[in-house]
Formats: C-alpha cells, sequence, structure tokens
C-alpha cells in the first residue's frame, strides 16, 4: 500500500505535477515540483519493521513505504514541502512524490570556488515513520565514487545534522527545529566547500601549513576528476525526472568546465577557483601553480571522453574546434614527459577532426567523409 498525496488544489496540483516528457519540453525547471515517477529512487522498496514479513502486489514506480507513517509525520512533510517551494536557494532543486510523500530527491549545483563547481550532486531522502522524531535517511548518487570524506562510494552521507556524525548536541538533528531545506543547505556549504580535505578528521590539526596545504590541493585535484567523471555518468545515465534538467545544464555550462580544465592542467590557476561563468583568476605570482603529474595524466584521459560526452549532448564548442585546429607543435605542456601532441590527437580524433594536410589546411570530417 502506497502513500497517497495528501489533497491539493486541483489547479495547484496540476501546476505542481509534471511528467518526464513535459520536463522535457519546457524551458524553465522549477526549482520544486511534484511528480510521479519514483521507480528508480534509493528506497523506493525501503521497509520498517512492520512490513518486513508482508508483501502485496504493486503497481510501477509505487514500490514498499512506509505504511505506518504517523498524522502527524505526513503534516510534517506536508509542511517541509512548503519550506522547500518557497526557500530553496538557486543552485538547489528537489522533486517529491506523489504517490510517495516519504521519498523526495534533491540535487545541488556545485558552488564557484570549490573543485565541485559546475558539477552536479544528486541526493535520494526517506522520511522515518516518525519524522521528525528521527532525522531523514540520505543516499548520495556516488556512482562508485568518493568525492568527498563525508560522502562514501557507498552512498553513505556523514552529517551531524543526520546523527550519522559525532558532533556537538547544537549540531545534531532536534525534532523540533530542524528541516530538510537546513539537511540541503549544511550539504552544499559544509560538505560541498572549498577545502574537502580538512572535512577528514584530524586533517590541519598538527603543525606544518604548508605540508597541510599541499595535501588538500592534492585532493582537490582528485575531487575535481572525479566530479568530471560524475559528470560522465550523468549524461549517460541522469536521475528520473532530471533528465532534461541534467542534459540543458552541461549544455550551458560545456565550455566554462572545459577551460577550467584546461586552466587547471596549465597550472594557470589553482584547482577549484574558476568561477562558474567560465573566469579564472590570474596567478598572483609569477610562476605556474605546482599541478601534481598525477592530475594532467588522469585529465589527459578524461578530457577527450568529456569533450566527446559535451559534443553529443548539444553543447556549443565553435571556439574550443577552432582553438584544436592549430597546430599541435604550439602546445609545450607534458603530461609525464610525453608531449601534448598526443593529448590534442586524442581530442582530434574524437571530434573528428583531420589532421593537417601539406597544403597547410584543416578541418572537421562531414558525416559521410
Amino acid at each position: 500500500m502506497a502513500l497517497s498525496l495528501p489533497s491539493l488544489e486541483p489547479q495547484q496540483q496540476q501546476q505542481q505535477t509534471t511528467t518526464n516528457r513535459e520536463i522535457q519540453e519546457i524551458d524553465i525547471f522549477h526549482r520544486f515540483d511534484v511528480v510521479s515517477d519514483s521507480s528508480d529512487h534509493h528506497y523506493l522498496h525501503i521497509k520498517n519493521n512492520n512490513e518486513k514479513n508482508s508483501s502485496s502486489k504493486k503497481t510501477k514506480g509505487e514500490g514498499d513505504s512506509f505504511t505506518n507513517i504517523s498524522s502527524g509525520a505526513s503534516k510534517k512533510i506536508m509542511q517541509e514541502w512548503k519550506i522547500l517551494e518557497k526557500h530553496l536557494p538557486d543552485s538547489i532543486y528537489v522533486r517529491v512524490y506523489e504517490n510517495r510523500i516519504d521519498l523526495l530527491r534533491a540535487v545541488i549545483i556545485g558552488a564557484a570556488g570549490t573543485p565541485y563547481h559546475d558539477g552536479l550532486y544528486f541526493f535520494d531522502i526517506a522520511f522515518p515513520p516518525d519524522y521528525p522524531v528521527q532525522p531523514p535517511l540520505v543516499y548520495y548518487r556516488s556512482f562508485g565514487l568518493r568525492i568527498n570524506p563525508n560522502l562514501y562510494a557507498n552512498g553513505r552521507v556523514c552529517l551531524s545534522l543526520l546523527n550519522t556524525w559525532p558532533g556537538k548536541k547544537k549540531e545534531k538533528w532536534n525534532s523540533s527545529e530542524s528541516t530538510v531545506l537546513q539537511v540541503l543547505v549544511s550539504l552544499q556549504a559544509l560538505v560541498l566547500n572549498e577545502k574537502p580535505y580538512y572535512n577528514e578528521p584530524g586533517s590541519g590539526v598538527l603543525p606544518g601549513r604548508a605540508i597541510w596545504e599541499k595535501k588538500s590541493n592534492a585532493y582537490s585535484e582528485n575531487v575535481f576528476f572525479l566530479s568530471c567523471k560524475t559528470m560522465l555518468f550523468l549524461l549517460r545515465r541522469p536521475p528520473n525526472n532530471f533528465e532534461g534538467f541534467v542534459a540543458s545544464h552541461f549544455r550551458e555550462k560545456a565550455s566554462f568546465i572545459l577551460s577550467a580544465c584546461n586552466a587547471y592542467i596549465n597550472g594557470q590557476v589553482r584547482v577549484g577557483l574558476c568561477r562558474n561563468d567560465g573566469s579564472c583568476p590570474s596567478c598572483k605570482s609569477s610562476s605556474p601553480v605546482h599541478v601534481s603529474e598525477k592530475f594532467k595524466g588522469l585529465m589527459g584521459q578524461l578530457y577527450p571522453q568529456l569533450v566527446s560526452a559535451f559534443k553529443i549532448n548539444g553543447a556549443s564548442l565553435g571556439d574550443f574546434l577552432e582553438q584544436l585546429k592549430q597546430p599541435v607543435e604550439k602546445k609545450t605542456l607534458s603530461f609525464n614527459g610525453k608531449t601534448v601532441r598526443m593529448f590534442f590527437g586524442k581530442l582530434k580524433k574524437v571530434l573528428g577532426l583531420k589532421k593537417e594536410n601539406s597544403s597547410g589546411e584543416s578541418g572537421v570530417k562531414g558525416k559521410g567523409s
């Protein structure tokens, strides 16, 4: 038996509920909306103790739910919906389900000034039957990648507010004050932050600031690499009800992300400092920022895949394609002693760019060539 959506005014319900097809067609993707398809939600088949030995036939997208959820919990969830609808920041989007009010999905856009910038980070949330006595359950859709000390590869989220990590009493879940909005904002501000390395317990507590900063920068390099891998996974398999949003987001941000990749690989700026508008502040020192050979190598392999995925997704890469037409000999950066010629050669192969011929002409292969 699935939970039913509490009665809404017909006009309100019509405005809030959309289908996947409608999401693909509309220009504005609302920060908060009610949808129907919960079939790929992580907590779809979660059972409480009273349901473990019961079974019933379910329609597609319903699954198991907290059938003994209290009226008080239902009322509180409706209050949460109103809070989210009115107060979500521009960088967080939420979808709730008309036939499963105990479930919720949110996506956070990585903030500028962090190694998470321009990325999309999805979280599946479930309200327990006695909510808000107990905090919500939160699962990070990680694709098997650990991009933060607080976000495990298995999807576990460690946060004091969720009572999944030690903390002071004022930092833990308070049934009379805490909200899902606070959880989402905490994930964005405290977890997906500028220097995630310091989220690891014990990091930076001992003397030697230079050593800790070096480790922090190396960690941020890996975070950015994994964030780019996450982008590829999302483009291949976007979460239900966010298909159009994912495609549109990466069409818009593709050139910014690629520009940031170039800036980081070339040591023009420290990883994470490129802004969401694609601009990167100049280095204060005359010498380039140190970039590890490991990062250069990993990004050298991933970069062509990003370009290919963005191109398939319909991103406009005109300026970038013009840049690739330049002779590769002009590129001086090296990966582990190998020239960038191999790196750009892969890009040209991915994009279908011809090698420069003897007459000095170059161009893009047509479909029929």
